[in-house]
């Protein structure tokens, strides 16, 4: 019985749809592909310690903000690192307009834009640890560098599903945003 009840959770967890903004495909290869996103509305939030960012995020998306406004969960939850610190995002609902947004109540909380622009991502499976993301954010920057794709920030982890998805089912995404130039 506790065996179809942990099925029964894991299954619906994985028919759970969350928003995920919109891109264009512009080039692929066998280990990457070269998007194209516009510019994305997110909340962020810096700090030190690798696991402290979700609660404050998701308090802010559960009501906790000025307004009280419940907002629905997005895909991906981005994670950057950044020297010694951590950057957690979430995307903003597309719906939501730059002078719309509920203003967070954390002043740890901010709102802020993803430019638009050419991002290289390499899709992999599996836990969403440190240790698989930069195997993965590795691969991604020698397949960069070899096809001469210029690289212009930190690299980005991308989490698309939560904890209790089987790892071999899981999406996540290391990512980079590039200089874009059509290859000859």
């Amino acid at each position: 019985m506790i065996r179809y009840l942990l099925f029964i959770l894991l299954m619906v967890q994985n028919l759970m749809a969350y928003s995920e903004s919109p891109y264009k495909i512009i080039y692929q290869t066998d280990t990457y592909e070269i998007r194209y996103y516009e510019e994305r509305l997110i909340v962020e939030t810096q700090y030190l310690n690798q696991n402290n960012g979700f609660q404050k995020l998701f308090n802010y998306i559960s009501g906790n903000n000025y307004q009280s406004k419940k907002i629905e969960m997005t895909t991906p939850v981005n994670v950057i690192k950044i020297e010694n610190q951590f950057v957690m995002q979430f995307y903003l609902p597309e719906r939501y307009q730059k002078n719309d947004i509920p203003l967070p109540s954390d002043k740890s909380l901010k709102i802020s834009t993803i430019e638009k622009g050419y991002f290289a991502v390499l899709r992999y499976s599996g836990f969403a640890s440190e240790k698989n993301f930069r195997k993965h954010r590795d691969i991604l920057k020698s397949e960069l560098n070899s096809n001469n794709i210029r690289i212009l920030g930190s690299a980005i982890k991308a989490t698309y599903d939560g904890p209790f998805t089987l790892p071999n089912l899981r999406r996540n995404e290391a990512i980079f945003l590039v200089d874009w130039k059509e290859p000859l």
